[in-house]
């Protein structure tokens, strides 16, 4: 008897469409921003603590590494935020089709992309 399963199975070369990279981008913001929630929390104490805290909480905001991360977890809220909206027009039965759906999920992608670029002049503008 032989078994049509592939035997090795190489993911790097699956092509997954533009819906599959939403959903697997969906998962993985929401576990950065809930992993992010102890972090905030621990910074949000000590800012408040008193002014060596804040003072302390903002020379740790000042670090390169630090602002990256707060650009990833930008990237991280947009994108879930849009493809949560996405999400719930599809619990709706609203762009079920193949081609509407894969239409949204880049949309979605554009959609968090653009606003983060907007994030990004805003902040450096100010």
């Amino acid at each position: 008897m032989q078994s049509t399963r592939p035997v090795f199975l190489e993911l790097w070369r699956i092509k997954l469409p533009a819906t599959g990279y939403v959903s697997i981008l969906h998962r993985i913001s929401g576990v950065l921003m809930v992993l992010s929630i102890p972090i905030c929390a621990y910074l949000f104490d000590k800012a408040v603590s008193g002014p060596e805290g804040f003072a302390a909480t903002a020379a740790f905001f000042d670090h390169w590494f630090v602002r990256l991360g707060l650009i990833v977890m930008a990237w991280s809220l947009l994108h879930h935020l849009f493809a949560g909206v996405r999400y719930l027009l599809l619990d709706l039965h609203i762009g079920l089709d193949r081609a509407d759906s894969r239409r949204s999920a880049l949309i979605v992608i554009a959609a968090a992309l653009a606003a983060l670029v907007l994030v990004l002049i805003w902040w450096v503008a100010r």
